[in-house]
């Protein structure tokens, strides 16, 4: 049985619908991210899950029983904010806490609590610190200890990583996970990255305009993506998506057609994966491969079933240390390769890449929806 499921949430301000039927569950111990762009609705929808925002209708069950109306301090949650919400009066050991005093709790019990949860984020000798002596980092490490001493039924993060700078996010990503594998209490995390949505999260929602674009574990979000939309915010490099006609009849091989410009067009031969697929063929479609699903010869997987090669002219090459990213054009959009380190390439020059069609992935135009 699901441990967190939300059923037909819509949340309204007033005529104005921020989230639009939002069904999703996990199970216990699981890590759902909610990640996608500014105003997507993702903090609303945790807010409604804190409580902290009433629901216009719908259901949230937490452990099998609804908690839609209920106070957020009947729920048995526990949120990090961004913005750390630190007492400056007070030491790091009384911001931790706090709340647990507030609740009664005897003093040996809070102080056998502190030193648990000091120990496991590693900030024993802050103790006696207040906030404005600490780092972000630190701050951070404090809002999650006065968090983790509830020992909640579920955690709830609210970009908590956004204030630090990139390779302290990249340390805390990694606590963070450390910390769910020891604790494997249910987390709901908000993000705009989709890098920590990918390395963090054991499910992903999708949003965008308070929709959900799609659901599912970071491996189906990244490799089958349900729409444009997904395949776009995903991934860095972002997946290419390009213009292109399928020729080929519904009954034989297809080839994707690429123009190329002052050269003749690129043919790319598929196998036909399914009939949908080759309902198109004549039409014009959407043809989407990722950056490492489109690197040099030398480079490509030699597990992969269909690999097709074609020439290109390289107009932009960035060398990154562990790859080189090559830029080229093809169906009148600029085109990002991921080469090996090593790549002999240069810009100016044509040369062959080869192109992993077990990884490509189809869209309708007009609906934006993936094909196949």
């Amino acid at each position: 049985m699901s441990f967190l499921k939300i059923s037909n949430l819509y949340k309204n301000y007033g005529q104005v619908e921020i989230l639009k039927d939002i069904n999703i569950e996990i199970d216990k111990g699981g890590f759902l991210v909610l990640v996608g762009p500014s105003g997507c609705g993702k903090s609303t929808l945790l807010n409604t899950i804190a409580g902290l925002e009433p629901i216009t209708s719908g259901e949230i069950a937490i452990n099998g029983k609804s908690v839609a109306g209920l106070h957020p301090s009947k729920r048995d949650i526990a949120m990090v904010f961004q913005s750390y919400a630190l007492y400056p009066n007070m030491t790091v050991a009384g911001n931790i806490a706090f709340g647990m005093e507030i609740r009664g709790v005897p003093k040996d019990e809070r102080d056998k609590a502190i030193k648990q949860v000091s120990d496991i984020l590693q900030i024993g000798h802050l103790l006696d610190r207040k906030p404005s002596q600490l780092s972000g980092g630190q701050r951070q490490r404090v809002a999650m200890g006065r968090a983790l001493v509830r020992d909640p039924q579920v955690f709830l993060f609210d970009e908590p990583l956004s204030n630090l700078d990139a390779k302290l996010r990249v340390d805390m990503r990694t606590e963070i996970k450390r910390l769910h594998q020891r604790m494997k209490t249910t987390i709901v995390y908000v993000t705009h990255d989709q890098i920590e949505a990918m390395t963090l999260a054991s499910k992903i929602a999708v949003l965008k305009d308070g929709i959900l674009q799609q659901f599912g574990t970071p491996a189906e979000i990244y490799n089958s993506p349900a729409n444009m939309f997904v395949a776009d915010f995903m991934g860095s490099p972002a997946m290419n998506l390009l213009n292109c006609r399928l020729e080929g009849g519904a009954g034989s091989s297809l080839s994707v057609i690429l123009d190329r410009p002052g050269d003749q067009p690129l043919a790319l031969p598929i196998k036909l994966a399914n009939g949908a697929l080759g309902a198109y063929a004549g039409k014009e479609i959407i043809f989407g491969v990722r950056p490492e699903a489109l690197t040099d010869p030398d480079g490509a997987d030699r597990n992969a079933k269909s690999i097709a090669e074609g020439e290109c002219l390289i107009e932009v090459v960035e060398p990154a240390g562990s790859d080189t990213f090559a830029v080229t054009k093809l169906g009148g959009k600029e085109v990002v390769a991921r080469l090996r380190a090593d790549a002999a390439i240069h810009a100016g020059q044509k040369t062959k890449l080869a192109f992993n069609l077990d990884k490509a992935v189809f869209f309708d135009p007009k609906s934006q929806l993936r094909i196949a």
